[in-house]
């Protein structure tokens, strides 16, 4: 993975970490979470070409959170059923107050 060149990502979704100094591979993890969370197609694309889709995959099916409509984005992209990822099963046995 390193010896490939670091992916450019719009500065919008690391706002909040210095990612010019930020270990691409040891951080993984949080790298692809942040980017199908706030990227846009072509931040996707870098990422996976990046990381490669068994990565890619892995990272998103054991995330312990991401919204809702990052996990059904996700599950289309990755072609995996909803019940496959953890932060939907984790979402399904800690349902949120009835918003009346």
């Amino acid at each position: 993975m390193s010896e490939q060149r670091k992916p450019e990502f719009n500065k919008r979704i690391f706002w909040d970490v210095n990612f010019e100094k930020m270990d691409l591979d040891s951080r993984a993890d949080f790298v692809i979470e942040r980017v199908f969370e706030r990227g846009d197609v072509e931040d996707i694309r870098q990422c996976r070409r990046y990381y490669g889709d068994v990565k890619v995959n892995e990272a998103l099916l054991n995330a312990k959170y991401l919204p809702l409509h990052t996990i059904h984005f996700a599950s289309a992209i990755i072609d995996k059923p909803l019940e496959e990822f953890r932060c939907y099963m984790l979402r399904q046995l800690n349902p949120e107050l009835y918003p009346y």
